[in-house]
């Protein structure tokens, strides 16, 4: 008995992402720019956003393709984000997916944490990507099967010395994917994160500053296969914007080498 296949041919590609149109926060460096790369090579066409205006012509040189552009923004600036959008969609019309990378890390102790440090937090990690999610929403804001796909972090999973802002920041992310994936449902835009672990990345580096050896040495530990690089966030996300997606909302993907599974 012969049953119908999902397969594809071995000539297709279910990741392909040819002529649909992104914005990427966070896209001069780290993951965002990961993903920026790798979008491309995939052909799509981008929307780069990010505050380093040099940082982003950087980027945008690494595209591989055509239709790219860049747009210096300050996400923080929560009023902007709309106005912003609503500019970008002018120019560019309706979107496939937006991908929100942009973010504050933190290393705070407790006993030294400061309100503003915590405002700013919760203002570009959450309340931004909120906006964004108004914003797409729109009917002739997106093009049927759109995504989200914020950046959370395995902070927000498990507990971590020194992180509890940072880490309660990335928990309201994951809550708030669960929310946004139930109501745009019937926008037909599918809303999932990433929880990624340590990544050798600008803001890695940032980290790795801020601690001892003997405390980078247990994170490296902790990491059963390795700490990872930009490119490997940037394949689980291209995964979930792609067709290879179609039937995943409301969902966290730990992309963290074994990190949160001890």
């Amino acid at each position: 008995m012969q049953f119908m296949s999902d397969t594809v041919s071995a000539a297709a590609n279910p990741m392909r992402l040819d002529k649909r149109r992104f914005v990427i926060s966070g896209a001069s460096s780290g993951i965002g720019r990961a993903c920026a790369v790798l979008f491309s090579e995939l052909g799509a066409e981008l929307v780069l956003l990010g505050r380093d205006r040099d940082r982003l012509e950087q980027t945008e040189k690494m595209l591989a393709g055509t239709g790219h552009y860049a747009v210096s923004s300050d996400l923080s600036d929560l009023g902007s984000i709309v106005p912003l959008l609503e500019k970008i969609g002018r120019q560019s019309g309706p979107l496939d997916g937006i991908i929100h990378s942009a973010g504050i890390q933190t290393v705070t102790p407790i006993r030294v944490q400061e309100p503003d440090e915590l405002e700013d937090l919760f203002r570009l990690n959450v309340s931004s990507a909120i906006m964004m999610a108004k914003w797409l929403r729109a009917k002739a804001h997106h093009n049927d099967g759109a995504s989200l796909v914020l950046v959370a972090s395995v902070a927000g999973l498990v507990g971590i010395a020194a992180r509890a802002a940072y880490g309660a920041s990335k928990a309201a992310v994951v809550g708030s994917v669960r929310s946004l994936a139930v109501e745009l449902a019937r926008d037909g835009i599918r809303v999932n994160c990433v929880s990624p672990g340590y990544v050798e990345s600008e803001m890695g580096g940032a980290y790795e500053a801020k601690v001892t050896g003997g405390q980078m040495e247990q994170v490296r530990s902790r990491h059963l296969l390795g700490l990872g690089r930009p490119r490997d966030v940037a394949h689980a996300i291209a995964f979930l914007v792609a067709p290879t997606g179609r039937w995943i909302t409301g969902s966290n993907l730990v992309v963290d080498g074994g990190y949160t599974c001890q």
